[in-house]
């Protein structure tokens, strides 16, 4: 089976996140952390700060998939067909139009036992929803625009400054 995900040399060339502990407040170093006050502390002191985006070609599922092999891919799909809301596992190979909707990211690939290609989608609905919040979408149709217009309107984050200190 391929897989991919974010490259795992990215991870390296970005200070993590925990490198700026210093500068939260103390509530934020507990597990039990008030979210909000944390989240407005980090909000002040990004630990990576995006230069731009990259949009992939319109359609081109080839492009789509050099770029997911690289990083998580932003992506947006139709997502209001019953097919899709009520997906609970497996390779989504439901019915679904390309009236773009929804955000999602995409955030790797494989090939199923069967030999069906899909995408790996992280969706935004909770854990309840899907593998997880996830979904395998079908990767790899006749249509060009993707299952769900996923292929359509696909872009990920340009990094070439450095982050901030």
């Amino acid at each position: 089976m391929e897989a991919a995900a974010a490259s795992s040399s990215n991870h390296r060339s970005h200070p993590p996140l925990t490198s700026h502990l210093s500068s939260l407040p103390a509530p934020c170093h507990r597990p039990s952390a008030p979210d909000l006050l944390c989240f407005r502390a980090l909000e002040r002191s990004p630990a990576v700060v995006i230069d731009g985006y990259e949009d992939v070609p319109v359609n081109d599922e080839d492009a789509l998939l050099r770029a997911v092999a690289n990083q998580p891919v932003s992506a947006a799909i139709e997502a209001s067909g019953r097919d899709f809301q009520f997906y609970s596992e497996g390779v989504f190979t439901g019915s679904c139009g390309t009236e773009l909707d929804h955000g999602v990211a995409i955030v790797g690939y494989g090939t199923s036992k069967d030999g069906m290609k899909y995408w790996i989608v992280k969706n935004s609905w909770g854990p309840e929803w899907g593998e997880e919040g996830s979904v395998r979408m079908q990767r790899g149709i006749s249509a060009c625009e993707g299952l769900c217009g996923i292929a359509m309107e696909a872009s990920y984050p340009l990094k070439t400054s450095p982050n901030p200190v």
